[in-house]
């Protein structure tokens, strides 16, 4: 098992090999497998990716993400423009029905209301916003409502779990209530644990996923 200063300087350097992250800018803690990172970013989008760098690490079980978007040379959008933009981002994509998304922006902050039937649509809408310009963070309040529910939700979740490459299906249960889906179990990486989260919610008629499957990092024989 890594050591505190191992994993926080596993972090650090996949920062600093991350080209769309300034990791001279982020200050990274690690304790008991727990990562924190702190300072400052120049997007919500940057933000996005730090946090992403830091969960793919071998040993990282959770990360808090502290780390605050400080606007590039302190340009400062006013929130009639960043709502205009974002209307004008969803209105433009194939993969977002954006008559049925509903935009309030305040001092940066955008919330996305509405529903969607798919779980690529509710986050294809947070792509968007998230690489727009001004935008300092995202309430996403867009729920996943399909009119189509599988017979039986459950095999066709295990189904895809055994086809996933990433994936040790057998360490993995599932539970479905209706629509709505828990994994429990655990797996060796984070990376494992959210591939088994992507498999559950491709799984047609899912509308929520619980994911609880725990990230045990592997002992040495």
């Amino acid at each position: 098992m890594k050591t505190d200063h191992e994993l926080q300087r596993d972090v650090l350097e996949e920062l600093s090999w991350e080209p769309s992250v300034d990791a001279a800018e982020i200050g990274v803690t690690a304790k008991d497998g727990v990562v924190v990172l702190n300072g400052t970013v120049r997007s919500l989008n940057e933000k996005w990716v730090a946090e992403r760098v830091a969960q793919r690490i071998n040993g990282v079980r959770a990360v808090t993400d502290e780390l605050v978007v400080k606007l590039a040379g302190d340009t400062k959008y006013g929130d009639a423009e960043i709502a205009a933009a974002v209307v004008n981002a969803l209105d433009w994509s194939w993969a977002v029905p954006s008559k049925q998304i509903k935009v309030l922006v305040d001092k940066g902050w955008v919330t996305l209301e509405g529903s969607v039937e798919h779980k690529y649509q509710q986050e294809a809408a947070d792509d968007l916003v998230r690489g727009l310009r001004g935008v300092r963070g995202i309430s996403s309040q867009i729920t996943v409502k399909p009119h189509v529910k599988p017979e039986n939700v459950t095999q066709a979740i295990k189904k895809a779990l055994h086809r996933a490459a990433q994936v040790d299906a057998e360490m993995i249960r599932v539970e479905t209530k209706d629509s709505q889906v828990i994994l429990r179990g655990s797996v060796k990486t984070w990376a494992e644990r959210e591939e088994a989260e992507r498999a559950a919610w491709a799984a047609p008629g899912v509308s929520f996923v619980q994911n609880e499957i725990r990230v045990a990092e592997a002992t040495a024989a």
